[in-house]
This record gives structure tokens, C-alpha cells and sequence, in this order.
């Protein structure tokens, strides 16, 4: 079977679609969040559930968007703080990574049994625009690493589906970032129509009823180009 993610910027219905879209499909489909909020997904690694208690207990908030602007954040002052930010990078690199592939393990787990899985976000395209296609300069050494993984060993899904909304649209959806920001990040993700095979767009203002029968049928169709469609 295939894989599908839908992606967009917060605000697009990612989460609500693709969990409509599960019980919708004529073949067997499996929910999979793929993203950076640790409260959001359901499959995680020990060692990643631990981070989330441990946090909890000791009050932090825990990580509930995509990955950060690397530009909102400032620089560290002095040589010796930059090396320690970028070892503490790289060790938390270590277990995204890990975390990341896990979850991937289990999507192919689901693949092989005969079952759809519908990715909520992905990593390659939530983070190519800051670790893969920013220019190296730009980049510290965890972030090139980072993007040289996603672009050339991590495995792509079978079909993106782009949940597409002006920016004023999301920002009064969810009040969260800036329209700047949300329509950066909007023609972000309409870059990845000249990076992937099989990438699709959907108006993600029409009646939800409307975009969950869009998604659906361009799933079904990518399955019967596939040959994998049985129902």
C-alpha cells in the first residue's frame, strides 16, 4: 500500500481531514502524525515519551508547531556558547533522527499489512525550506546534517496532498504566528510541486465535507496508478 501526506501551514485542517479521511477510504487506512508536537502523536519511542514526562514534571512546554525559524532565534554571544549550543543540537538531532525513522518503521510496518497510511505533516517538507534548501552559510552543522538525511536517505511519501488557504484565511483560523510568516511558509510548501513525483493541491476553504471527498479521491486514484487498490 501507499503513503500520503498532508501538509500545509497551521490552520490548513491537516489533522481533521486526514482523520476524516481514515474512516472515509475503501481500503484500510492508519492515522500517523509525523510532526514535532510530542503531545500531538500517538506513536513514540520510549526514550521520547520519557522527554515528554520529564518536561511535564519539570514545567517546560513542550513543542507544538513545526520546526522553528531558525532566523527567530538568537544568536548565542562567544565561541565557547556556540559550540555548547551546537553539541546540545546535534545530541538532539541524534534523537529526532531516531524518533523520526521509528515512526517511519512503523508506517512501513502498516504498508506491508495492506493498510494506507495517512501521514499528518511530514518531515521533509516541513523542514526544507530550514534544513535543506537554505543556502550552507545560513545553516549551522545539525541543520545540514539534518537536510542532507531528509534529502537524499529518508524516504518520501507516495503522494503529497497540499491543504491550500490564503494567509489571512489560517491566521484568523488559529491566531498563531503572523500572516507574514503563514504565507512564507504557504509558498514553502507550493515549492514541493517541483520536488516530488506525485504532489496535489486541494482548496482547503471549501466545506470540509468537500475537501475530505477531494483528498479521498485523489488517494483512490494514486492507488490505482499504484495497482494497490483492492476495494
Amino acid at each position: 500500500m501507499i503513503s500520503v501526506a498532508l501538509i500545509g501551514p497551521d490552520g490548513s485542517g491537516k489533522t481533521t481531514i486526514a482523520r476524516r479521511v481514515e474512516g472515509a477510504l475503501p481500503v484500510p487506512a492508519r492515522y500517523l502524525y509525523m510532526g514535532v508536537n510530542l503531545e500531538a502523536s500517538e506513536v513514540l519511542l520510549p526514550s521520547t515519551r520519557l522527554l515528554r514526562a520529564l518536561r511535564r514534571a519539570r514545567g517546560r512546554a513542550l513543542d507544538e508547531v513545526g520546526p522553528r525559524d531558525p532566523e527567530s532565534r538568537p544568536a548565542a554571544a562567544g565561541p565557547l556558547r556556540r559550540l555548547l549550543r551546537e553539541a546540545k543540537a546535534l545530541l538532539s538531532l541524534a534523537h529526532r533522527v531516531l524518533d523520526e525513522w521509528y515512526r517511519q518503521y512503523r508506517a512501513w510496518r502498516w504498508q506491508r499489512r495492506g493498510t494506507v497510511v495517512l501521514f499528518d505533516r511530514h518531515y521533509y517538507p516541513d523542514y526544507y525550506a530550514y534544513d535543506i534548501a537554505a543556502g550552507e552559510g545560513r545553516r549551522p552543522l545539525h541543520r545540514r546534517i539534518h537536510g542532507w538525511l531528509l534529502e537524499h536517505v529518508y524516504p518520501k511519501p507516495d503522494l503529497l496532498i497540499y491543504l491550500d488557504a490564503p494567509a489571512e484565511v489560517l491566521f484568523a483560523r488559529k491566531q498563531e504566528g503572523s500572516i507574514e510568516l503563514l504565507e512564507r511558509r504557504r509558498n514553502d510548501y507550493l515549492a514541493m510541486e517541483a520536488l516530488v513525483p506525485f504532489f496535489a493541491r486541494v482548496d482547503a476553504t471549501l466545506p470540509e465535507d468537500d475537501v475530505v471527498k477531494a483528498v479521498s479521491e485523489l488517494i483512490c486514484q494514486r492507488l490505482d496508478q499504484a495497482g494497490t487498490r483492492t476495494g
